[in-house]
């Protein structure tokens, strides 16, 4: 009886991946097996069912009339295997287990660093790999189990997400630049003062500011200085070279130790959302809802600034 059980389940797991996946190629870079294996295993599958589950060309693939009515049972299948033993695993309390998470660069450092260092303190069984990058990363590709991104959302249907909060941007400056150059208090007032730019490839993101009566303007900067890099921008903005238009919740921090003076909040356009994502999958394991939760909890008091 568990033999014939056996021979039942064998190839399923491997039908449901081609059909998500697409096609046989990428089904077997996800299961991490040779395109030949994969392609032996749904033949055995239809040779042992006595029906073809799969119309394959050389460029295309399409589920058979029989293929579709198996695939919806075994999609119902697996994922009450899969919420058994995402029942177990729940069952231990304690996340465990190495989890791999890409966070931006500054925003990594200083608000979703110390969520998870409290987070491996309290459980010592995780363990939590982080990368700092402002590259996206592939998550499946290169085996994240969760990223954090600021900024929209590339339409994807292998991921999930879960809003974190908004990242809004001001301008802020040294007290001794502010009390040299004076303080700019009309959008007008901005022209003629020194800035320091945000620039990928050396080209300099404009400023898109909003006026008082709430309609966005875009201002004409020219700045001596251009990085790519929010930290460094902040950096040189408290050393007196020009005003800087920093994350609300970063020039916060620097208002807040007097190194900065805000001079226009919340002024550029338009707010940033700040999302987790993960692969999407039947069951989350505890370790990924651990993680998620803890950010959920606690970023969105970071960024209100």
């Amino acid at each position: 009886m568990v033999r014939r059980m056996d021979d039942r389940l064998e190839g399923v797991a491997t039908f449901v991946h081609v059909v998500e996946a697409g096609s046989f190629a990428l089904a077997a870079e996800r299961l991490r097996l040779t395109r030949s294996a994969v392609g032996k295993a749904v033949a055995r599958l239809e040779a042992r069912l006595g029906v073809r589950l799969l119309q394959r060309t050389t460029r295309s693939q399409s589920l058979t009339e029989d293929g579709q009515a198996y695939y919806d049972y075994c999609v119902r299948a697996l994922a009450e295997l899969d919420a058994a033993e995402a029942m177990l695993e729940g069952s231990r309390q304690q996340p465990r287990g190495r989890l791999r998470v890409s966070v931006p660069i500054a925003f990594g450092h200083l608000c979703v660093a110390p969520v998870l260092m409290n987070l491996a303190r309290r459980h010592p069984s995780l363990s939590i790999d982080i990368s700092f990058t402002d590259r996206m990363v592939d998550l499946v590709e290169e085996g994240f189990d969760i990223a954090l991104r600021i900024g929209e959302l590339r339409d994807s249907t292998s991921l999930a997400a879960r809003r974190l909060g908004a990242q809004y941007m001001s301008i802020g400056a040294s007290p001794a630049y502010i009390a040299s150059h004076g303080m700019p208090m009309e959008l007008d007032e901005l022209d003629g003062h020194a800035v320091i730019a945000y620039a990928r490839a050396g080209v300099a993101a404009p400023w898109d500011l909003r006026e008082a009566s709430g309609q966005t303007r875009r201002i004409d900067i020219r700045p001596q200085l251009s990085m790519d890099d929010v930290q460094a921008i902040a950096a040189a903005a408290i050393a007196g070279f020009g005003l800087a238009r920093l994350p609300s919740w970063l020039l916060a921090r620097y208002v807040e130790s007097g190194e900065l003076v805000m001079v226009k909040g919340r002024c550029s356009l338009p707010a940033q959302d700040i999302h987790a994502i993960w692969p999407k999958t039947r069951y989350m394991p505890p370790k990924t809802r651990c993680v998620i939760d803890a950010l959920a909890a606690e970023i969105p008091a970071m960024v209100a600034d």
